[in-house]
């Protein structure tokens, strides 16, 4: 859920987008700081996300039921590639609002493409699913993995976006939608399900 939410393969589009014009070097270095910013503000969810939904008086079940639609709809847009480009857009609007390279870092390749609204909800909902320690413990490297491979991503984001082609990409992004889209229902019935098992 995490790689279809993050989307890495995605984002190499957006990424040479964002940072047309730059160097080899410069690109690793916002790719670099990118992935450090991404990463904090996805540990900060992981770590205090049940905790901000208590201080709120969000019940888990409530937050299945919204955060699966909320996933449902970033599915949809991704089968029909409105997702696609609504983020071309943000890349767009940032190179021209600000013509600091450094600060695509932090948006939109940190927020919102990468640690958005949608990969923070899946961590949420994956989080209390985590089966003790070592769920956690996994669940933490699951996210590391994800992450580290949107790096590498990145790095090589010309290349990929030549060997992949637009068809490609196509594919991989509606084949990703049908599979979230098929998660987020789930999500959305456990949800059902325990509420109306708590009431």
């Amino acid at each position: 859920m995490l790689f279809v939410t993050i989307d890495p393969i995605g984002l190499a589009p957006m990424f040479l987008a964002v940072t047309a014009g730059a160097t080899t070097a410069q690109r690793r270095s916002i790719a670099i700081k990118t992935i450090i910013i991404s990463t904090a503000t996805l540990l900060v969810f992981f770590a205090a996300g049940q905790s901000v939904l208590s201080v709120m008086g969000i019940s888990q079940p409530a937050f299945k039921v919204a955060g699966g639609l909320l996933l449902f709809i970033i599915a949809v847009e991704m089968v029909f590639e409105h997702r696609t480009k609504r983020k071309a857009e943000s890349a767009e609007k940032a190179i021209e609002d600000d013509h600091d390279l450094s600060h695509v870092a932090v948006f939109p390749l940190s927020i919102p493409l990468i640690a958005g609204p949608a990969s923070i909800s899946a961590l949420i909902l994956l989080t209390p699913q985590a089966p003790g320690i070592y769920g956690l413990v996994g669940l933490l490297g699951v996210m590391i993995a994800v992450l580290i491979i949107t790096f590498i991503v990145f790095i090589l984001a010309d290349k990929i976006e030549a060997y992949m082609g637009a068809t490609v990409q196509v594919i991989l992004t509606r084949l990703f939608g049908v599979l979230l889209a098929a998660l987020s229902v789930q999500f959305v019935a456990d949800g059902i399900f325990n509420l109306i098992a708590v009431h």
